[in-house]
């Protein structure tokens, strides 16, 4: 059994819908599922509910579907580094709930869990508790943050096997493996996908993510952006 798709488009067919919510792995534009995000452009669904760390940059990750009018509502942390994310969000015009990183990232994770909710001290007397329950345990106040199940999970894995199972590399493993088990659906773009006759499959000790979240996944090689190139000045010779 294989789960692997030919194309992103492929690998999401049958899964887009207008108005549904999409969880995206990545930070920054580290670990983003660049593949998977352009299909999701040009399959032309709009009103989504983006839930991610950040919204990419202008012209790269998530800021495609910003630019192309596609998303309504975004559950991130940060808004920096994508000037028209910024701008619609300052505007008024997408409604954008910012969420304290550590407890997106535990939202994501107890949706995978199957846990509705949990309390948290970070946020309380803050806009962020507005609305929101608190309690009072031990002499300290905290909020009850609800899990965030999404309808579709996008990720970007290092490694994969034929079964669907992931392996991350270093800091591209970010928000991934918190998104891809909080959908019923979850599809990923691999940089390398073993073959099951010559590689066998990931060593059970090395898989981070289980094929068992895994609906799809899709070998993508291409380049990935460099989000702040920074390099030295090339030293000038000096003959001796």
């Amino acid at each position: 059994m294989t789960r692997t798709a030919p194309s992103a488009a492929d690998a999401l067919a049958g899964h887009l819908r207008d108005g549904m919510t999409i969880a995206v792995g990545g930070f920054g534009l580290c670990g983003v599922p660049y593949a998977l995000i352009d299909a999701v452009r040009d399959s032309g669904v709009r009103d989504l509910t983006v839930v991610s760390n950040n919204m990419g940059v202008d012209g790269a990750g998530l800021g495609v579907l910003l630019e192309n009018d596609q998303v309504a509502r975004v559950l991130a942390s940060y808004v920096g580094e994508n000037k028209r994310f910024a701008s619609l969000y300052l505007d008024g015009t997408l409604d954008v709930e910012l969420v304290p990183q550590g407890t997106l990232a535990e939202r994501l994770r107890a949706g995978g869990a199957g846990i509705p909710a949990f309390y948290t001290p970070t946020g309380v007397g803050t806009p962020v508790a507005d609305g929101k329950p608190t309690t009072e345990i031990d002499g300290r106040t905290y909020l009850l943050e609800r899990a965030i199940r999404a309808d579709l999970a996008l990720v970007h894995a290092h490694t994969g096997d034929a079964a669907g199972n992931l392996r991350y590399r270093l800091t591209a493993r970010n928000f991934n493996p918190v998104v891809a088990t909080a959908a019923p659906v979850t599809v990923a773009e691999v940089e390398h996908l073993l073959d099951p006759r010559a590689d066998g499959y990931l060593d059970p000790d090395d898989v981070v993510t289980p094929g068992v979240f895994v609906t799809a996944l899709v070998v993508t090689d291409r380049d990935r952006p460099i989000e702040k190139r920074t390099v030295r000045a090339r030293a000038v010779a000096v003959d001796a």
